[in-house]
């Protein structure tokens, strides 16, 4: 399935020269996106995983399907200030701006095996500060999954010794 034809780009969003990859049209096709987590899923079912972990927003689409099919938990990780509990926290930048996330200070024990999972791999700034937070816990990343890669900015080169894995690159 070409998943590219379910992705709608928007240039000069959400700033000039941006050509944002909107992933809403492939969520709004129940087969398309189902099809989408299972071969997510094929790609990373070989790995010893104990729970998925998925950055604010879009990677609650895709981490939390993915952690259910794969029968595992999942921890948001969220913007700062949205979850109740004790947290940590990490700034962060974006390809377009700066941020801050925050994950539970108990989402994650020591030694459990963590997969990352989002919507798009860019730069690699919010991924690599999930990737720091789940360290942070004593956890440990052993993988990441992402339903668009945009291979042109690199973000893969940022994670040394974690399998990175894409269905759709640009």
């Amino acid at each position: 399935m070409n998943f590219k034809d379910y992705i709608r780009v928007i240039p000069d969003f959400p700033q000039p020269g941006i050509r944002f990859k909107d992933i809403t049209t492939l969520l709004q096709n129940g087969d398309v996106y189902k099809e989408a987590i299972e071969q997510l899923k094929a790609l990373v079912k070989d790995k010893e995983i104990d729970v998925i972990a998925g950055p604010e927003a879009r990677g609650f689409v895709i981490g939390a399907p993915l952690a259910i099919a794969l029968g595992v938990g999942f921890v948001p990780i969220r913007k700062s200030g949205k979850l109740p509990g004790e947290t940590i926290e990490a700034d962060y930048a974006l390809e377009y701006g700066k941020d801050k996330l925050a994950m539970h200070s108990d989402a994650i024990k020591p030694g459990q095996k963590v997969l990352i999972a989002d919507d798009l791999l860019a730069t690699g700034g919010t991924i690599k500060t999930s990737v720091d937070l789940v360290k942070q816990l004593g956890g440990e990343v052993i993988g990441a999954a992402f339903l668009i890669e945009l291979t042109y900015m690199d973000g893969r080169n940022k994670f040394e010794g974690i399998d990175v894995v894409s269905l759709v690159q640009y």
